[in-house]
């Protein structure tokens, strides 16, 4: 014994020697060096690296240099509303949500705090010797595309349709994801996906955006140009389709407009598996060798995929050089030294970011702060809200009411304790009120709210409760399992981990045997939730698998079952990343739905009945095809037809009516609108999105949201999704009457407008400075967006009927007053001429500022909302720009 302690020791002192070695070695190149600036460094480090090691760092699964001491990076990482797929984190409303608070000071604090847990994940993975997906500091958000179709299934990851309100919404992001050290990057972030790029999401991987130079410059890019020339970001990601005959991933524009027009110094990152599209849809290219050289050249330095494996390849075959590699690994690296990765973490400010920020109080409180200033009070019929705590009897009803799903959205965190509608209103009320709570109805035809399965309906095969468990320290679950147990049921979710410290956490499997013993008869719905790969059996057959996270996630399948009847489940759990889940789950058979809510309405004073959608319904690529759902996209806007049939059954009762909405993409809830006594629009609000409604259904908070998207009445009203032209769609140029305009949103105090003063002469490519005082003419605090929008009476070309060209959000106490200004600057009332070059034209401009977009009447123009308007002549000579 005392010998192999001998042997151990004297093995272990070798290691260290070579490693101390190792490290002395690497110290002595020059790139280690930190006096040295940032140029040299990169250029020695590439320098001494060969072709084959240039080429895969060019993945986004970058290997380790041992001989040079360059560690693993995995560049793909994700950090919409909060860090994803990472462990815990703090969830904040969906992009699409928080654009709803027009508020840019909130957004930098959400992603001011989003980075704090993304630094402190990142060295705490690094003191643990992780490297892997998810683990980085390189983010592919925010997501800037413009939501210019409501059909559009990812267009709840953006911040609506507007190009003025989703560059500072994405210029605020920035801010707070990079930091303002002149020397290091806290984060990188990612604008995505440059540039014309908005669904369909069947058609993505093939589809030719072919759109004229106004919409592309007035439209498509704008939001772009804030986030590189202004916001300084760091990284932009190309999208899938195709632009103008050419791959978004190889398009002129990443050069010719990306960094010859605006100057950008990051890297691009190609969307995943992108450029095998090039091949394998748009035949753009023969095969992966041509795809990647071609890529390459165009300026994609990065991709996510694997045909950068061929850039070796491609050399050989003379269709790229090694300079073209070099180029690209220059940019990468310089990035991985702007974010410290090879200085001492002492000289790194956001090293020192303790890892108790992750799901902090703070961050709790910041998220309800963010989801209260999200919400948007869409009706209030006779002052029915807010609603008094000492109600006696309130109902809670719908598919969304206690569905934490509907609070995350996509590219979502896992929140340590989401509070739901229900949850929030019985935070909210005393003991004394009677709560009834109600599902109502389905989310979808066909799409359930699932649950675990509880232990009690679980039987193992030796007839104990729960389910048997083989536990294997291999995915392909080969050889013995490291231990079995008896689990409760199969609900599961590992942070960073594995289920036994003796078990690798990104190479393990777990077997589960069980019988399932239903209490009824009836059609179930079985389910599963996953993040990994695996498969369900029922009695032999597979009946539900996954393997990507397009695959794996929320999944299920209708069952007949019988009452008191054994039915065998195999579960086979594959984990391939350090944060691992598997959920079996169900939806019992439930025939009366409705009937049981209509009977609870019945017995109310007032009715919550929680409606909408969520990411099972509207996302990236699904498998879904229902009615009003094909793909992730939409194809109408109305609410699924069996919560259509929810509420006029409610509604029908005659009792007060609370909409309340929890949805990304637009709807047309024309009968809410006409039948409900309220409706508010709560989107997918995060962590504290139910705690949020609660404050607003019940007077805590004023609600002062304002719609970052058009609300039509119907998908007719609207042109094809598949046109790219911007004639007829979102407010800047949608002639027709909506359901509710862009901009709009009630509050439950009174403002008024007065004051308004700008120059009634101003030069041409000279800034406009305009003024306009707002008053609390209510009983009660509360918040304010001020709105100012820009029409160009006469031009050159086709102008929009208006457009957003300034905002601020103000808080006014009661009869309280406050001057609020804006600047505008030359470059906001330039356009593109018919010669497709940007300029100012002399001429008249109509500038309108009040809490809401001007132009519309009826139950739209409330007494209390005003509109100021005055008029603006640029005189002098026509004023050019750089595009």
């Amino acid at each position: 014994m005392k010998k192999v302690f001998t042997m151990v020791m004297v093995f272990s002192l070798f290691a260290i020697t070579l490693n101390v070695r190792a490290q002395m070695n690497t110290v002595q190149f020059p790139f280690r060096n930190t006096s040295l600036s940032l140029d040299e460094r990169v250029n020695d480090l590439v320098s001494r690296m060969t072709l084959q090691e240039k080429a895969d760092q060019l993945l986004y699964t970058a290997p380790a240099i041992p001989r040079l001491g360059i560690p693993a990076y995995n560049w793909w990482n994700e950090a919409l509303h909060g860090v994803a797929r990472a462990g815990y984190a703090t969830v904040f409303p969906q992009s699409i949500t928080i654009a709803d608070s027009w508020d840019e000071g909130l957004m930098f604090n959400v992603a001011n705090a989003i980075s704090d847990e993304a630094r402190a994940k990142y060295h705490e993975f690094q003191r643990r010797g992780e490297r892997g997906i998810y683990q980085g500091l390189t983010f592919w958000s925010p997501n800037i595309n413009i939501f210019r179709d409501p059909r559009w299934g990812r267009g709840h990851e953006t911040y609506g349709e507007d190009p003025f309100l989703t560059g500072r919404m994405g210029y605020e992001f920035v801010k707070g994801m990079q930091g303002d050290d002149p020397r290091y990057l806290k984060t990188v972030a990612t604008a995505k996906h440059f540039a014309v790029h908005s669904g369909p999401e069947t058609l993505r991987h093939s589809f030719n955006a072919k759109v004229s130079e106004i919409d592309l410059r007035e439209t498509y890019l704008p939001a772009f140009r804030t986030l590189v020339v202004d916001a300084g970001v760091y990284s932009v990601m190309g999208a899938y389709n195709m632009f103008r005959d050419y791959p978004c991933c190889a398009n002129p524009i990443l050069y010719g407009i990306l960094r010859n027009e605006w100057g950008f110094k990051g890297y691009v990152v190609s969307d995943c598996w992108a450029i095998s599209d090039f091949y394998s849809f748009t035949h753009f290219a023969k095969d992966p060798a041509e795809a990647a050289a071609q890529a390459v050249k165009a300026g994609t330095d990065l991709e996510c995929g694997v045909d950068y494996k061929h850039l070796v390849e491609a050399v050989n075959r003379g269709i790229l050089t090694e300079n073209d590699i070099n180029i690209a690994v220059k940019r990468i690296f310089t990035a991985r030294f702007k974010l410290g990765m090879f200085d001492p973490d002492e000289m790194v400010p956001y090293a020192q970011i303790p890892f108790f920020v992750n799901c902090s109080d703070y961050n709790n409180s910041l998220s309800r702060q963010a989801a209260r200033e999200s919400i948007v009070l869409l009706k209030n019929e006779n002052n029915v809200l807010p609603l008094s705590k000492n109600i006696k009897t309130i109902a809670i009803i719908g598919p969304n009411a206690d569905n934490f799903e509907s609070l995350i959205g996509n590219y979502n965190g896992i929140p340590k304790d989401p509070v739901t509608v229900l949850k929030g209103i019985r935070n909210k009320l005393s003991p004394g009120t009677r709560i009834i709570y109600k599902e109502g109805s389905d989310l979808a035809d066909g799409i359930h709210n699932l649950v675990p399965i509880p232990s009690r309906y679980l039987e193992t095969p030796d007839g104990i409760q729960g389910a048997f468990g083989e536990y294997f320290n291999n995915r392909e679950m080969k050889g013995e399992p490291v231990f079995t147990r008896v689990d409760d049921n199969i609900n599961f979710y590992w942070e960073h981990l594995s289920p036994r410290a003796d078990m690798p956490d990104d190479d393990f499997g777990v077997k589960w045997t069980t019988y399932l013993i239903p209490p009824v008869t009836g059609t179930y719905a079985i389910g599963s939730w996953a993040s990994s790969e695996y498969k369900i059996i029922l009695d032999g057959k597979s009946i539900i698998s996954g393997r990507s996270d397009h695959e794996a996630g929320h999944n299920e399948v209708p069952a007949e079952l019988e009452a008191g009847k054994k039915y065998k489940i195999e579960v086979l759990y594959k984990n391939y990343s350090g944060d691992a889940d598997i959920k079996l789950l169900w939806a019992l058979p439930r025939p009366r739905m409705t009937e049981e809510a209509v009977d609870a309405a019945k017995k109310a004073d007032v009715v919550i009945l929680v409606l909408g959608l969520s990411q099972r319904l509207e996302g990236e690529e699904m498998p879904i095809k229902i009615e009003g759902f094909n793909g992730g996209d939409r194809t109408n806007l109305n609410l699924p037809s069996v919560q259509e049939k929810l509420l006029e059954a409610i509604t029908a009762t005659g009792k007060p009516v609370v909409v309340v909405l929890a949805n990304g993409g637009a709807l047309s809830v024309n009968s809410a609108q006409e039948k409900a006594a309220a409706i508010m629009l709560a989107g997918y609000g995060g962590q504290q999105g139910g705690n949020a409604v609660a404050d607003i259904l019940f007077g805590d908070y004023n609600p002062a949201g304002r719609l970052p998207v058009t609300y039509y009445k119907s998908i007719d009203q609207i042109p094809a999704f598949e046109n790219y032209d911007m004639t007829g769609k979102t407010y800047k140029f949608f002639t027709k009457e909506p359901l509710y305009p862009f901009g709009y949103g009630l509050s439950y105090t009174t403002f008024k407008y007065s004051n308004l003063t700008l120059p009634e002469n101003a030069v041409a490519g000279e800034k406009v400075i305009i003024k306009v005082t707002v008053t609390n003419t209510g009983k009660v605090k509360g918040d304010e967006v001020a709105e100012l929008y820009l029409t160009d009476e006469k031009a050159s070309t086709p102008r929009p009927l208006r457009q957003l060209e300034g905002f601020t959000r103000i808080t006014l106490n009661p009869g309280e007053s406050k001057v609020v200004e804006f600047n505008l600057e030359p470059r906001q009332f330039s356009l593109i001429n018919k010669q497709e070059k940007r300029v100012i034209e002399p001429g008249f401009f109509t500038i309108s500022v009040g809490g809401k977009q001007p132009g519309f009447k009826g139950y739209l123009d409330p007494q209390f909302t005003q509109v100021l308007t005055g008029r603006i002549k640029l005189s002098g000579k026509e004023f050019p720009f750089a595009n």
